[in-house]
């Protein structure tokens, strides 16, 4: 068997992957357009969630903010309210700074089951709180210092029109209110990833300019005994979560995806992702790509699935089906006559509850230039709609009333986009291309339609602000509601184009009938030839018909 179908392995998995999501990050001199590009897959199995939005505020003093934990909307308790908050509209505020992140979780002491603020509720006040990305550091910092960090480990996507960063942060034990933390800024012509396993190693305490950490840092691990080195070689991940098989191979080989994209040579570092070699070389944290880099480029990573790769899950193995999806079922993990097998863990996965691409420019208006490219499933399966970050209403396909976890909605974009996806995934190789044309033609639109647009919104700024604000959020919920229109009719022409696992005849999109007002004849395709002989090669000659004599 080839190596990237199952293997055998003892692993060590903890709870944190399964919520398991990923983020890239492009700096500006890396980008096609002088952009800040971020991105984030939401993945969890049975969250449903939409576009979030908090509005800006005013706020009188000893006025209260309830904490409601993210993930599982428990109270967590009350921190006082900022006397100014700023609007968001996703995970990208008013000023563009926006914030995504991935969980590691870490040694599991180190939680605080006490502190009030959990990592999603994190990201959500630093936005609201925030005109730049070290000034969401220090805001996020400050509150978990004061108030307690109730999560697992986590890594933190902060960027702005102008800088990228990456944060890792852990609790000090139930109790301690208090973090442990250190941030590094990714350089404007880098590009770096992370995929819930922690990725800063060593880093330069003297740099104050791009380096910032807690001062509990290192004596923190010193006092529990996790580190006896010299400050210069403390490794942040070697000691707070040092990297296992899971963690290589389900993460990390993530982030190796998204680089061997980008630049030339990075094989060299296949090992480290396949997770088996423990003296492989370890990846850079960042990376310079070897040409700059568009949104869509990043939109097309955010749908990978190793393919031509090692890795890849497109191949043809049993676990892909007749029409081998580069889906695989999970738990990641499985078992049979007491041994351990795994299957791969791409960037595209179908419990992605939301994706985003955001797309932060400095040389426009702040409401102008920042622009979260958001959809509600899997990003391989949905089209990137455009949502400025001025905007102050959702569209009803992101925000839909009496829509959630266990109750369907033709109105809503994420039961609308999960409707199709799980249409297509066990035969994707059938019916992917006809999705695929429908998405691409979408966000090809959207591209062709936004320098026009935001040329519009700029000459009204400076006269009539309001006004530009407002066409940009009319021309966003308009683009998503056409988009769930458009998946709506997809869904009814899969149904009725491939029913029963045969195909009808079209033409240009146009079901054909014979001559006397009937379907016309369908095509039984049977086996791809592909699968066809390697089904013959599993059976031999069980169903093999004999000839006639």
């Amino acid at each position: 068997m080839k190596k990237f179908v199952f293997l055998a392995v003892n692993l060590l998995l903890v709870s944190a992957y399964s919520v398991a999501c990923t983020n890239f990050i492009v700096g500006k001199k890396a980008s096609v357009n002088g952009s800040v590009i971020c991105t984030y897959n939401a993945d969890d199995y049975g969250m449903f969630i939409g576009l979030a939005h908090f509005p800006a505020g005013t706020h009188s003093k000893g006025e209260m903010r309830q904490v409601y934990d993210w993930d599982t909307n428990v109270y967590h308790g009350q921190i006082p309210e900022a006397p100014v908050t700023y609007n968001v509209i996703g995970n990208i505020n008013e000023y563009q700074v926006t914030i995504g992140e991935t969980t590691y979780g870490g040694r599991e002491e180190m939680v605080d089951s006490t502190g009030i603020l959990d990592y999603g509720s994190l990201i959500y006040i630093a936005l609201q709180r925030s005109r730049t990305a070290r000034e969401a550091i220090q805001v996020m910092t400050t509150l978990a210092d004061t108030y307690g960090y109730n999560s697992e480990g986590e890594t933190f996507t902060i960027c702005d029109p102008n800088e990228a960063w990456i944060m890792e942060m852990m609790g000090c034990g139930a109790g301690s209110k208090d973090v442990v933390w250190v941030a590094q800024r990714i350089p404007d012509d880098a590009i770096c990833a992370h995929a819930n396993q922690s990725r800063i190693g060593k880093f330069n305490m003297k740099d104050k300019k791009n380096v910032l950490y807690s001062k509990n840092v290192i004596s923190y691990a010193r006092k529990q005994g996790w580190f006896t080195g010299k400050d210069a070689d403390f490794s942040w991940k070697m000691t707070y979560a040092k990297p296992d098989f899971s963690g290589r191979r389900f993460c990390d080989a993530r982030v190796w995806a998204f680089f061997n994209h980008f630049t030339d040579g990075f094989e060299r570092y296949l090992p480290w992702a396949e997770g088996k070699d423990p003296n492989a070389e370890d990846m850079p944290l960042w990376i310079i790509p070897k040409h700059k880099l568009s949104v869509q480029d990043i939109q097309m990573a955010m749908r990978d699935h190793y393919e031509g790769t090692p890795l890849a899950t497109d191949t043809l193995d049993m676990g892909g089906g007749i029409w081998q999806m580069p889906y695989r079922p999970t738990p990641l993990t499985f078992t049979v006559d007491g041994k351990k097998y795994f299957n791969e863990r791409p960037v595209s996965t179908q419990q992605t509850a939301f994706s985003y691409v955001s797309e932060m420019r400095s040389w426009l208006p702040r409401e102008i230039g920042g622009v979260l490219w958001f959809g509600n499933d899997d990003g391989n399966m949905i089209a990137y709609t455009p949502v400025y970050c001025g905007n102050t209403v959702q569209p009803e396909c992101y925000n839909t009333q009496g829509a959630d976890a266990v109750n369907f909605s033709f109105k809503n974009a994420f039961w609308v986009c999960n409707w199709v996806s799980n249409m297509v995934y066990p035969r994707y190789n059938q019916l992917f291309p006809e999705l695929k044309a429908v998405r691409d033609s979408l966000e090809s639109s959207y591209f062709a339609q936004q320098a026009e647009v935001e040329a519009k919104a700029k000459a009204l700024y400076a006269s009539d602000k309001p006004a530009a604000l407002k066409l940009l959020n009319d021309y966003s919920n308009v683009k998503a509601q056409q988009m769930l229109d458009r998946w709506n009719q997809l869904a009814v022409y899969l149904i009725v184009k491939y029913n029963d696992m045969a195909e009808k005849p079209t033409k240009n999109g146009v079901f054909l009938r014979t001559k006397t007002g009937l379907g016309a004849k369908v095509k039984r395709t049977g086996y791809p030839e592909a699968f066809a002989k390697k089904l013959v090669k599993t059976t031999g000659t069980k169903f093999e018909v004999p000839e006639e004599k």
